[in-house]
């Protein structure tokens, strides 16, 4: 393997690690629970991306062929981080913060829709149902 090869893989897996520390030490230093999130959310995936990257560069180099697991890895890490955090915040919003009080108020006539249960959604956009037509022939 030659020089230059040695010097990508390693800094990528420099770039993934400082990353990964900056995702760790988000968590542990940021106050709350919702800027807390953004430390293994978003630098901690950009983190395994970059070791990810030195991995595929490395076994194309070493074995000369693409190495499918990796592609794979990154594939679901880009997938499966961002929908957990929503899930997180999501969860966080509906047991530690009051609307109310903590909220800005929405704008326009719909308010924040993760408050709203599925039927108060549905009476919103279309308003409220009509009664069903009665049919003559059936009486």
């Amino acid at each position: 393997m030659s020089s230059f090869y040695e010097f990508l893989i390693a800094f990528h897996i420099v770039v993934g690690a400082f990353f990964i520390f900056v995702g760790s030490l988000g968590l542990l230093k940021l106050p709350n629970l919702m800027s807390r999130l953004h430390g293994p959310s978003k630098a901690t995936t950009l983190g395994v991306g970059g070791c990810l990257i030195a991995s595929m560069i490395h076994f194309a180099v070493l074995q000369e062929r693409l190495s499918i697991q990796e592609i794979l890895i990154t594939f679901f890490l880009f997938i499966t981080a961002p929908v957990t955090a929503h899930f997180i915040a999501k969860a966080y919003l509906h047991t530690a913060v009051d609307p109310e009080a903590e909220l800005p108020p929405p704008r326009g006539s719909y308010g924040w829709s993760t408050y709203e249960s599925a039927t108060e959604a549905r009476m919103v956009r279309r308003g409220p149902s009509p009664r069903p037509e009665r049919n003559d022939r059936e009486a």
